[in-house]
């Protein structure tokens, strides 16, 4: 084995021991934004989904595709920097030994025209603020439930594929560590729509969500505390974008227009499922209602021990 490979399965064997031997963080609430430490100001927290920058402040984006992956961790600490410049190291050592060759880059990113939410209600009348907010302060405490109970798919319908999928895997790592995360007390204090746009597929939304939880992990065996604690309160600060087809109009319960299965043309109810109950197909919510579709932790603020 020459030297460049010995060192490149050095690093490897390195970073396949530091994920090995990390400690359980102890992090808690659906997508793992609320930790042990603080954060908040600048960002200092953490994205899940995808989409793309239009200057709306800290509004973060991916590259316009629900497809884009993103990783999210509330309070990392030492071992997740240290996994990091682990991670960084290998991939400068990969490129040095690769010599023209170039990264992937998952998609250019799409324009997106920021507009007003009044430019919104004009577009579709039927658009209420006020309802969209309840929406969203009801999907937080549905989510938190689901991620504590580890059963996700009730979540489909009000999430995107990409979105969907990334938190699931999270939820799927909890069974496998045989741990529960715990989310009581919770507290809604305030959902403000921050922001509209569209590209050239969706109607994009931004909201600013602020709660209070007492979040903690216990080992489901022992029920022994695992992280987090029994009686703290966090006071979490989220930004949320949602996402639907572009064009598309609130649907009115009780109005003529039907939701139907594109594939066998059979009534759905999105506010059950995303899957057709008479042909078992997927359906793409975002088609016919908003869709949490990014989820960037903002900040917390812990109270009590």
């Amino acid at each position: 084995m020459d030297k460049k490979r010995f060192v490149f399965f050095f690093i490897t064997v390195l970073l396949a021991a530091a994920l090995m031997l990390a400690p359980a963080l102890g992090i808690a609430d659906a997508g793992d934004f609320s930790g042990g430490g603080d954060y908040g100001g600048g960002g200092g927290g953490s994205d899940w989904g995808g989409s793309s920058d239009w200057g709306s402040g800290s509004t973060s984006w991916g590259s316009g595709d629900s497809d884009t992956d993103g990783f999210s961790v509330g309070s990392g600490g030492g071992v997740f920097f240290a996994i990091l410049f682990i991670v960084v190291l290998v991939i400068v050592f990969s490129k040095k030994n690769k010599g023209s060759s170039r990264p992937v880059v998952p998609g250019a990113a799409r324009t997106v025209l920021p507009m007003t939410i009044a430019q919104l209600k004009g577009m579709d009348p039927q658009f209420s603020e006020e309802t969209l907010k309840e929406k969203i302060a009801n999907l937080y405490i549905k989510m938190q439930a689901a991620w504590q109970q580890k059963e996700w798919e009730p979540m489909r319908a009000s999430l995107s594929d990409a979105l969907f999928n990334q938190m699931k895997s999270g939820v799927d790592a909890k069974i496998r560590s045989r741990q529960t995360n715990y989310v009581e007390r919770i507290a809604i204090l305030g959902v403000d729509l921050t922001g509209f746009g569209q590209d050239d597929k969706h109607d994009i939304l931004t909201a600013v969500l602020q709660t209070r939880i007492v979040d903690y992990t216990l080992d489901d065996a022992t029920g022994n505390l695992v992280g987090g604690s029994r009686t703290a309160e966090k006071f979490m600060t989220y930004e949320w974008t949602l996402i639907r087809t572009k064009g598309a109009k609130t649907f009115v319960s009780g109005a003529d227009e039907t939701k139907h299965c594109p594939n066998c043309g059979a009534p759905l109810d999105l506010n059950h499922t995303a899957k057709c109950d008479y042909c078992g197909a997927i359906i793409e919510a975002a088609e016919y209602d908003w869709v949490l579709n990014n989820i960037k932790g903002i900040s917390q603020r812990t109270v009590g021990k």
